[in-house]
């Protein structure tokens, strides 16, 4: 029996469509699907739909580079 991670509010979903991962991320979905095939960031497939795992998508985020102040 798998367990969830009880830190881990219920209501987060374990996964995100390609348009929410955009819209959470306020990243356009071109930017997204470019992060995939790059392999910067990991998506799975389940029938016709592409999903990526939340804690995927905060490593992608983390990984971003930082800006440098001025």
């Amino acid at each position: 029996m798998t367990t969830l991670d009880a830190t881990r509010p219920a209501e987060t979903p374990l996964a995100h469509s390609i348009e929410d991962a955009a819209r959470l991320t306020s990243c356009g979905r071109t930017a997204i699907y470019e992060a995939i095939k790059r392999g910067a960031l990991t998506a799975r497939k389940r029938g016709r739909r592409t999903l990526i795992l939340d804690h995927d998508l905060r490593a992608w985020l983390a990984a971003l580079p930082t800006r440098e102040a001025a």
